[in-house]
């Protein structure tokens, strides 16, 4: 008995330094420390978990699987390691897998089997989270997988359309109408889309003029969005946390008669003949195209 103590707590001697280099951004040092836990103590649950949320990060979903699905067997009651097994085998395609894991959290699905294509509501996305941190909104499919509706900046890689997959633990919120969503950070994307992200520069006199576009644009498949009036820059804390007064105020700028759209393009198609109309029943003028 003396000898088995003795071993649990070498055992949470190296979970605990593995803990600390993970908090360190040390991957490499933390999972070899978790590794020599688990030659001692091979029946710690949470080991295995930290294991599979550092391959998580990383995007290494084969070894993250299979560290969840270990430390879900070790202990069924762990939620954390339930959610982490669901994303891993998403990223994996492996419905069966996936399927079990929502149900044994709770969640009732449509369909038996293969993809999961229902409609969870809007949420806010944060796109590259550990670099430009663009928040866009989006329809969720599943518990972690969404279908961009926004029209991201081009720099971000993400389009219009793309279905990513997203972490399960909330990171901020945002607010629309009366409600707050929670943000979910983009893992990667998981399909893309069929659209490509063009930029015009316009000059309005009024507002409309870009209600005359999206009538326009409502009959095609393409969609568009006023960038200069509806896109705000947050600070860190603010992106990660509950946006503060300031923030709000920025939205409420005086008029502007020159607009940056971002448009979403049907891949194949052209949008030049609907500027040519626009620009015919409206006092509008399209001053730069870039594709």
């Amino acid at each position: 008995m003396k000898f088995f103590k003795i071993n649990k707590k070498k055992a949470q001697k190296f979970h605990e330094e593995g803990q600390v280099l993970s908090d360190e951004g040390k991957d490499a040092e933390a999972i070899a420390a978790y590794l020599k836990a688990l030659e001692i103590d091979p029946n710690k649950s949470e080991t295995f978990y930290n294991i599979g949320l550092i391959y998580k990060y990383q995007g290494e979903w084969v070894k993250s699987l299979e560290h969840n699905l270990k430390a879900y067997e070790l202990d069924p009651e762990d939620e954390s390691a339930r959610w982490n097994l669901a994303i891993a085998a998403t990223a994996l395609r492996k419905w069966e897998i996936v399927r079990d894991a929502w149900k044994d959290n709770g969640i009732e699905l449509e369909g038996d089997t293969g993809p999961i294509n229902m409609n969870f509501g809007l949420t806010p996305v944060r796109l590259n989270p550990d670099d430009s941190a663009e928040v866009v909104w989006a329809t969720r499919i599943d518990p972690v997988r969404a279908i961009i509706d926004s029209i991201p900046y081009k720099e971000s890689g993400f389009r219009h359309g793309d279905i990513v997959l997203h972490d399960g633990a909330a990171v901020g919120y945002r607010e629309s109408g009366e409600r707050k969503y929670p943000v979910f950070n983009v893992l990667e994307r998981f399909e893309s889309s069929n659209y490509s992200t063009v930029i015009a520069s316009v000059r309005i006199t009024s507002d409309d003029d870009l209600e005359e576009l999206e009538v326009l644009f409502s009959e095609t498949p393409h969609v568009f969005e006023d960038w200069t009036m509806n896109i705000r820059t947050l600070c860190k804390q603010c992106s990660e946390g509950e946006p503060h007064d300031h923030h709000d105020e920025e939205l409420a700028e005086e008029w502007a008669s020159d607009r940056t759209l971002g448009i979403a393009v049907a891949d194949g198609e052209s949008i030049n003949n609907l500027f040519d109309m626009w620009q015919s029943k409206t006092n509008g003028v399209l001053v730069t195209l870039d594709s």
